[in-house]
């Protein structure tokens, strides 16, 4: 095996690991949101069932007053681009069901990717060491 062979084999591995890496943080992000998500759908079926909730409402720099959010309340729905809507409790429940799904395809094409960059990663790995072997003199 020449120097240039290894050094291409490390440059393929370490693009593949960081690769993983950063699939691996998408992952962490995509489970993130759908646990947010999920989280919201039961407040929404909590505040539907007639409980008041309280929740801390953000003012801004790390400020926060409490507040009663009642049953007769509307949700607002972000829907891209920082754009906000109002959505009865039905509406909004529908709205981030359907973003659960999205996330789901996301997360299960996410992993995928991850399972084929590792295959691919050992694949590697184990070339590296056959050319290795193949080019240690005999004794």
């Amino acid at each position: 095996m020449s120097e240039e062979q290894a050094q291409q084999f490390l440059y393929q591995m370490q693009m593949l690991e960081s690769f993983a890496a950063s699939l691996d943080q998408k992952e962490g992000a995509i489970v993130s949101y759908l646990r947010d998500a999920m989280a919201s759908i039961d407040s929404i079926k909590n505040i539907s069932q007639g409980q008041e909730i309280e929740s801390l409402v953000p003012l801004g720099l790390g400020t926060y007053t409490k507040a009663n959010i009642s049953s007769n309340s509307k949700v607002l729905v972000e829907i891209g681009a920082g754009i906000v809507v109002e959505k009865d409790h039905a509406s909004a429940i529908n709205h981030l069901e359907s973003r659960i799904k999205d996330l789901q395809v996301a997360l299960n094409e996410t992993s995928s990717q991850k399972h084929e960059t590792m295959m691919r990663l050992e694949q590697l790995k184990e070339e590296m060491n056959h050319l290795m072997q193949s080019a240690t003199p005999k004794q």
